[in-house]
């Protein structure tokens, strides 16, 4: 299934390890605080589960949103990239 992960922590070392574990997953990185990839669903409990533990009682959020294929086909992406 994939899966979007989206977050906003206060901290700069909990926001490091909230990206490495999404990283460690085999997440990729779409926005600077945004990761999506393909996990299992005993992969999505099991990174829940790390991310809850790596905010603790940090000031943040992190969001999960699992999405099925038809969902993923109309995902639709708008994208400028300028080069000096």
């Amino acid at each position: 299934m994939h899966l979007l992960v989206i977050y906003d922590v206060q901290d700069d070392k909990v926001r490091n390890r909230v990206a490495n574990a999404c990283k460690d997953y085999g997440l990729y990185r779409v926005q600077y605080s945004a990761f999506k990839g393909e996990l299992s669903l005993n992969r999505m409990q099991e990174l829940f589960l790390l991310l809850k533990k790596i905010l603790g009682v940090d000031v943040g959020n992190i969001q999960m949103y699992p999405m099925c294929e038809k969902d993923i086909k109309q995902v639709k992406e708008i994208e400028n990239v300028h080069f000096l």
